[in-house]
């Protein structure tokens, strides 16, 4: 089959590799659909260390090809989503209740880490019953492709910040993660809804995912503003989705004190995160700081899967973007240049 794959840091290119081959719990998937990640950008620059010909991509829909012998809940030709997170759910963090930590930091992140990805004709996942779930007939598989990642990465940010029902909530970046925080943020009932972000097509879906207020750091000081639009309060919660240290520090800032920080950014330069020393209340302000990876798991996909069946959020307005599979690398040259307005490109594969 073919696979586009990072040769090394730096280095994409198509080459043929053998299709896998389920073992007992497992599955082989033929995608339909796929998304391309930012992460997968910064895989390719070298932010989790060299990897040699390891297939790209964690985010595709797919019809399952085949299936182990315990397999219980799917076969063949059903319509698959697959978590971009596939833990062991028999290892201790799994079983501690974090999946996306499985057997050590960040360990239920497997494809196109420890694993081949999904940017191939066939791709394999790991406790198939547990990390996959059918797509309802109602829903596209271009709808369908955001819950294996953005939706489940962005409403977790959101879940993990603990939004009060009328809260305030700042949310810092505008990207996918981030849109689908805001619109998480007001899916969880936020009062005030506060988008951080500069580029005018972010700010307008921003607002249409939900954000009452949009404040562009490029003509105003970001802190003051915030706080302005809170009465010089503060927000219930922040959330950081850009991965940056800049507006790290800002969240911490603008979270008024018993607050919460929800970091879902990707931190991938640097030593060190900062954290101001005054707003943090000389490390008792009783400010919570969080963090989270995209949970996984067939229960968490089938409630994403549902809003988007019962018409509750259409993520498609984040695809501006459309390649061919064999036109992938275009697609990952433009989400590293953010070129041509760029927010998400969806990859077909048929």
């Amino acid at each position: 089959m073919q696979a586009y794959v990072m040769r090394s840091i730096g280095e994409t290119d198509v080459i043929e590799k053998d299709e896998p081959e389920a073992g007992p719990n497992d599955a082989i998937v033929r995608p339909t659909k796929g998304l391309v990640c930012t992460s997968d950008v910064h895989t390719v620059g070298g932010a989790i260390g060299e990897r040699e010909d390891i297939t790209l991509g964690h985010e595709a829909v797919g019809v399952v090809e085949s299936v182990g012998s315990e397999i219980e809940q799917f076969e063949p030709g059903d319509r698959v989503a697959v978590g971009a997170i596939t833990p062991d759910w028999g290892s201790p963090a799994a079983q501690d209740g974090h999946p996306s930590q499985s057997n050590e930091a960040l360990g239920g992140w497997k494809f196109a880490n420890v694993k081949d990805g999904v940017f191939a004709e066939f791709f394999h996942v790991n406790e198939a019953d547990a990390n996959m779930a059918h797509i309802p007939s109602g829903v596209s598989d271009e709808a369908a492709v955001y819950v294996t990642d953005m939706m489940s990465t962005g409403f977790g940010a959101a879940e993990r910040a603990d939004i009060p029902i009328g809260g305030t909530v700042a949310v810092f970046a505008q990207g996918p993660v981030g849109l689908m925080a805001t619109k998480g943020a007001a899916l969880r009932g936020a009062g005030q809804v506060i988008a951080v972000e500069s580029v005018p097509k972010r700010q307008e879906l921003a607002e249409f995912y939900g954000a009452d207020e949009v404040v562009d750091y490029t003509e105003v000081e970001t802190v003051d503003a915030i706080m302005d639009l809170t009465d010089g309060e503060g927000v219930d919660a922040a959330i950081e989705a850009l991965g940056s240290n800049a507006t790290f520090k800002q969240c911490i800032e603008v979270t008024k004190p018993g607050g919460v920080i929800s970091n879902v950014g990707y931190h991938g330069e640097g030593e060190f995160v900062d954290i101001p020393r005054d707003a943090w209340g000389v490390g008792m302000a009783e400010k919570d700081i969080v963090t989270s990876l995209c949970p996984g798991g067939r229960l968490r996909l089938r409630r994403l899967l549902r809003l988007l069946d019962e018409g509750k959020v259409d993520p498609t307005r984040m695809t501006t973007h459309r390649f061919d599979f064999e036109d992938i690398d275009e697609a990952f040259q433009l989400m590293d240049t953010k070129e041509e307005g760029i927010i998400k490109p969806l990859i077909d594969f048929s």
